[in-house]
């Protein structure tokens, strides 16, 4: 039980990660194409604020089915596939929008929405699916979001902090997406293995 939980502890926080550094990686990816100017990270931002939105609201609304680890683990699964674009195909699709919108503000846009609307949208239903398997009732509801809030904000910074001081020196573009893509199947591999077929929320202690 308590394993359980640190593992949907750790697919939080993993997420945060994953999000922030895709984030990042995503302004190195369009830079070549569209520039650096604000544009592109307005792009970018509002990109990924509105698919994180959406991915709450999925998240919360899923969670009501019958939640459990292994579910929660096909989650994080769904985004690293959703994001195998963004490894493979970037270059192709960046070309694709760079020549088919002449303004870079809305080329940037576009871009982002080909690349990351659909593996940041998944990613937002982690949060709110980990709180429905912590949460053992009302009186406890609070603390589990702020718990699962902390790790995944705590997880968020470090993304941005070790992708953007150290692991861009160190590796290219596409070695850090498949880096990310592999950690990510590993954690969710691992929640699947720990579920254990159970169908029922972990409880917190």
């Amino acid at each position: 039980m308590i394993r359980q939980k640190l593992v949907i502890y750790l697919i939080v926080g993993w997420s945060g990660y994953f999000v922030m550094a895709l984030e990042l990686l995503g302004g190195r990816a369009l830079a070549p194409y569209f520039g650096t100017g604000i544009y592109i990270w307005g792009a970018i931002i509002t990109l990924f604020m509105l698919s994180l939105s959406i991915g709450y609201l999925l998240g919360g609304h899923f969670s009501a089915r019958q939640p459990n680890l292994r579910k929660l683990s096909l989650i994080l699964g769904a985004a690293t596939l959703a994001a195998l674009p963004c490894a493979v195909g970037s270059n192709f699709i960046l070309e694709r929008v760079f020549d088919a919108v002449p303004d870079p503000r809305y080329g940037a846009l576009l871009a982002s929405i080909a690349l990351f609307f659909l593996p940041i949208t998944i990613s937002g239903a982690v949060s709110p699916y980990g709180i429905r398997l912590l949460v053992e009732g009302l009186g406890t509801s609070g603390k589990v979001a702020g718990n699962v809030f902390f790790i995944s904000t705590f997880g968020s910074a470090a993304g941005t902090l070790l992708t953007s001081f150290y692991l861009v020196l160190l590796f290219e573009l596409d070695q850090l997406f498949y880096g990310m893509m592999l950690i990510s199947i590993l954690v969710a591999t691992l929640g699947i293995l720990m579920d254990g077929g159970k169908k029922e929320p972990v409880r917190a202690h």
